[in-house]
């Protein structure tokens, strides 16, 4: 524990330093606020950068954004509880995650319709994701500690996956791997998308309730924010490793990485983003602390124009009641002062 928190301080104390260093360069800056129909509490975003859309998904609903206007442009509604979002741009189909009404909604991405409700056989599935090397969409379940696989084309449940703990965000490799966090036993998954069997997991210490999941693919790395020691481990993919774990803020939910600018990007429910600055694989830097707002707790990255927009609403001060009619995405860019 000693050691842990030695070396939590000299991270902190670098970070301190760094972000001085930084002050002339760049830094993300609000550009501006997208308001959003719709009242409930927000969960994923996610970017379609095919079709330069945005997916924000709170409530029983999710509000689509066209990236290039900045207008929204549709709303898939009539849910139980939606989670998180996944695109099949091969098929024109999109599919969402409804917790409450343990289902996958298959959509049109061109018209927003619902095309299919897909019932699956675990309990809350939450997060989602498309694996290109499969063409299956899968959906993790937290309350059953399953994962659900379904075929996008034929819009039926294929398969079931136990991971061996509640799994929660989850990214593929492209080849045919998925990592996927276990929320509970703090360790990670990894599934084999083609036999759809689990094939390790490997534990996270000192990581403590992982929650978001981003992979550098040409650094072979990957980030995981969790909760309960406020920090960000770094992963060597090919040893199953932790490289080093960096503080962030409370409250964590998502990750992004950005692969041109070599950022790595942590959204903290406590109002900030923990922005760090990737010197090569196994060296980061802190460039900033960003000033969000309370609860802007999920984030998209455009890897485009290298935006990033939190999904947040406002909320009666000092309680958790929302106020009405605040729903909104929070767009910054990353700018030379």
């Amino acid at each position: 524990m000693k050691k842990i928190f030695c070396s939590f301080l000299s991270l902190a104390f670098c970070g301190a330093i760094s972000s001085t260093a930084f002050a002339q360069g760049s830094q993300y800056t609000l550009v501006k606020t997208i308001p959003l129909q719709g009242d409930g509490g927000n969960d994923y975003a996610y970017v379609d950068q095919a079709n330069h859309r945005l997916y924000a998904s709170h409530g029983q609903a999710v509000n689509v954004v066209d990236l290039e206007s900045g207008k929204e442009v549709g709303v898939i509604a009539d849910m139980k509880g939606t989670h998180g979002i996944a695109i099949a741009n091969d098929l024109n189909r999109g599919f969402i995650s409804d917790g409450k009404g343990n289902a996958v909604i298959a959509f049109d991405i061109k018209t927003l319709k619902v095309i299919k409700t897909i019932p699956v056989s675990g309990e809350g599935p939450d997060a989602i994701i498309y694996d290109p090397a499969s063409k299956k969409i899968f959906t993790f379940e937290g309350h059953s500690s399953s994962i659900a696989v379904v075929d996008p084309q034929s819009l039926t449940q294929v398969g079931s996956i136990a991971p061996g703990g509640a799994p929660e965000f989850a990214v593929a490799d492209g080849k045919g791997l998925i990592y996927n966090n276990l929320e509970d036993k703090s360790r990670l998954a990894v599934i084999d998308t083609k036999t759809l069997k689990l094939v390790k997991t490997l534990p996270l210490d000192p990581c403590g309730g992982p929650t978001g999941l981003a992979l550098d693919k040409a650094n072979g790395r990957l980030f995981t924010v969790c909760r309960e020691n406020k920090g960000m481990s770094v992963i060597d993919v090919a040893t199953g490793k932790i490289v080093q774990t960096l503080p962030i803020g409370a409250g964590v939910d998502a990750v992004v990485y950005d692969a041109v600018n070599k950022l790595v990007i942590a959204s903290n429910g406590d109002g900030t983003a923990s922005v760090y600055k990737q010197n090569n694989a196994d060296s980061y830097t802190l460039m900033q602390t960003l000033t969000t707002q309370p609860r802007a707790k999920t984030m998209a990255l455009d890897a485009d124009t290298h935006q990033i927009y939190f999904p947040v609403s406002d909320y009666q001060k000092g309680t958790k009641t929302q106020v009405a009619g605040t729903f909104k995405l929070l767009v910054y860019q990353l700018k030379n002062n």
